[in-house]
């Protein structure tokens, strides 16, 4: 499938998003409908996207798609949680969790902006510390409390 051809499910769902890794061999397709966005301060996150927080947003692992390149993906971790990269480029796409129910996608590698924003910090009990908050979303020493 060509990069600018979209499945018929996404003909019929104009709310899919594109997104793909920095050399743009491994392309997905997700729809805009995440569950939940945040940025997340822990080590882990750090040393895998080497900034001081990684934004994702959180989605139903079904809900995203590659489109190219998965033969060329690198997993770190397992079936139920694990961290894809790109095996050419090194880029960070998503992260399968929640026992492998859910992917949260690295926002940054969406060509096509989400509906969503990050609405809280996370894991900021271990945030880097040579950087500063400067936003007034809540922010959590580990997960978000949710309901």
């Amino acid at each position: 499938m060509g990069w600018n051809t979209m499945t018929r499910e996404n003909q019929r769902d104009a709310h899919a998003l594109r997104g793909a890794c920095l050399c743009g061999d491994v392309r997905y397709e997700v729809a805009d409908e995440f569950a939940y966005a945040a940025n997340c301060h822990c080590s882990k996150c750090r040393r895998t996207t080497g900034s001081a927080f990684k934004p994702f947003a959180g989605i139903e692992r079904g809900k995203l798609e590659l489109v190219e390149g998965k033969e060329i993906l690198l997993a770190f971790g397992d079936a139920e949680g694990h961290d894809a990269h790109c095996g050419r480029c090194g880029s960070l796409l998503y992260s399968v969790v929640r026992n492998g129910a859910f992917v949260h996608v690295a926002m940054g590698t969406l060509l096509d902006a989400p509906s969503i924003r990050p609405s809280e910090h996370i894991f900021v009990a271990s945030k880097a510390p040579w950087f500063t908050i400067a936003d007034e979303l809540p922010q959590y020493a580990e997960h978000a409390i949710r309901p």
